[in-house]
């Protein structure tokens, strides 16, 4: 090639050279432009919302009754004192569909059904909901009553307001893993000491597909007041409570408590029994008392009974010591069904214990704060028999003004009632056992709660809100 080729050639690439720099300037410049706010000009950032894929619904059941020590030879073993009856429904896309039912392993106990695990896949991209609840009834010499209990989705944090650890409670911890990954689980005990892990409660591993106890006694002995927060990492658990007791030698009840709201700083406990050992109206001649946390400040909390559209005598105002379990007399209530209604200045949690008396044949139930239903959402019945009497629903409202709720049979398939809850009020109507619902809130949010009171059968549970409702996720593009 000549010198000059050559110096023609070197002239044309620097000219594309500089070509290419002065439109990459160009569009670097264009760009800026854009970015660059304008003078006097502000513009929120792009916002989208969006939903996760649908998937399979899943939900863990409390499962039976166990008993401890029935062996004389083997204390500690744990059997299965009672199976469960489970009712449930599955719905998607606006019709029923077939759910599928499993055990989950229960290496802690010997022998025994397992507790059921439900599983329904979504349909045309929306997430099926399930409806769900169990029930077992026993009369046996070391274990006596009616519990009742809502089956519900595994959680990463998970709160448990009830039981005890004193002489004569021979109270469980339950963790359900109805996943496929392995859970690792930490359990911080609130006392009157203040809150703590223990060491038997420190990185408990809860493998795929099965359901462990612990003994409470072995978290927090000698504690009567505890209050249990549960946190998982890896897999969510289904966190729930066997509490049981034995007074001289005399069963006094048996219960299974699901976990309470996470703390705020107003809560609804519904659906909260009273009844007396003499029977009819007038002051009830067993106590009812509240157990309340403020996990983490100092406050003070308001509590206010209702029944109907009113206040039930004066609100009593308690200071909460952060971290430290407080239980509260609520006084000599007439014979009926309450709803409780806390207010706090920090985020608290809490439930209500009552029962039908201290005899043989007496029973015991929780009560536990209950989640804002603001979309319709499924409510199974647990089955009863003639001796728990007819269960009920009572709904709170959580507005300022009255609503008309619609309960429909059949998990909504079936005959409707529209039900007229005060403002910030409460109503109670009977329900049939064994039966699900579809609960449709009037415009604004609600609490709930199944309820079955009796001489020897007191039990509760709340409605949680519908897996389909979850709220959407606001994605900012960058």
């Amino acid at each position: 090639m000549s010198e000059r080729s050559v110096s023609q050639l070197g002239r044309v690439t620097v000219r594309r050279t500089v070509g290419v720099v002065v439109a990459a300037a160009a569009v670097v410049s264009a760009v800026a432009l854009v970015l660059l706010p304008l003078p006097g000009l502000t513009r929120d950032p792009v916002a989208v919302q969006t939903h996760s894929p649908a998937s399979a619904s899943v939900e863990s059941c409390v499962g039976p009754l166990l008993a401890s020590g029935r062996d004389a030879t083997k204390a500690a073993q744990l059997t299965e004192a009672a199976g469960s009856v489970l009712t449930s429904a599955a719905t998607a896309a606006g019709k029923s569909i077939p759910s599928n039912t499993a055990p989950l392993a229960m290496p802690d106990v010997t022998g025994g059904q397992g507790a059921p695990a439900l599983r329904a896949a979504p349909v045309d991209g929306e997430p099926a909901d399930i409806a769900a609840a169990s029930s077992a009834q026993i009369g046996a010499e070391d274990l006596s009553g009616f519990a009742a209990s809502a089956c519900a989705r595994p959680e990463m944090e998970s709160w448990l307001v009830g039981g005890s650890a004193a002489t004569g409670a021979s109270d469980l911890v339950l963790l359900s893993n109805p996943g496929t990954v392995a859970a690792r689980v930490s359990i911080t005990v609130y006392g009157a000491t203040g809150g703590a892990v223990p060491v038997a409660g420190n990185g408990l591993v809860v493998a795929a597909g099965t359901q462990r106890v612990i003994p409470l006694a072995a978290l927090a002995i000698g504690e009567e007041n505890p209050v249990l927060r549960v946190t998982s990492s890896q897999a969510p658990v289904r966190a729930a409570l066997q509490s049981s007791i034995t007074r001289v030698l005399v069963a006094g009840g048996v219960d299974q408590v699901g976990a309470a709201t996470a703390p705020s700083s107003d809560i609804v406990i519904p659906g909260v029994p009273v009844v007396t050992t003499q029977g009819g109206a007038g002051e009830s001649n067993v106590p009812t008392s509240l157990r309340l946390l403020s996990p983490g400040a100092d406050t003070q909390a308001t509590v206010t009974v209702l029944q109907g559209g009113a206040a039930v005598g004066t609100a009593q105002t308690v200071p909460l010591k952060a971290g430290v379990p407080l239980k509260l007399d609520l006084g000599g209530l007439a014979t009926g069904t309450y709803a409780v209604r806390v207010s706090a200045g920090a985020p608290v949690t809490g439930a209500v214990w009552a029962t039908s008396g201290f005899g043989a044949g007496s029973d015991f139930g929780w009560f536990v704060a209950a989640d804002v239903i603001s979309a319709p959402a499924l409510v199974a019945v647990a089955g009863a028999s003639p001796a728990t009497g007819t269960p009920t629903l009572t709904i709170v409202s959580s507005d300022a003004v009255a609503q008309t709720v619609v309960l429909t049979a059949g998990a909504g398939a079936g005959a409707s009632t529209d039900v007229t809850v005060p403002a910030i009020g409460a109503v109670t109507v009977p329900v049939q056992s064994g039966q699900v619902y579809r609960i449709a809130p009037g415009g604004g949010g609600v609490s709930a709660a199944v309820t079955y009171a009796a001489a020897g059968a007191i039990a509760g549970y709340p409605v949680a809100p519908s897996a389909s409702a979850a709220s959407a996720v606001t994605v900012y593009p960058r």
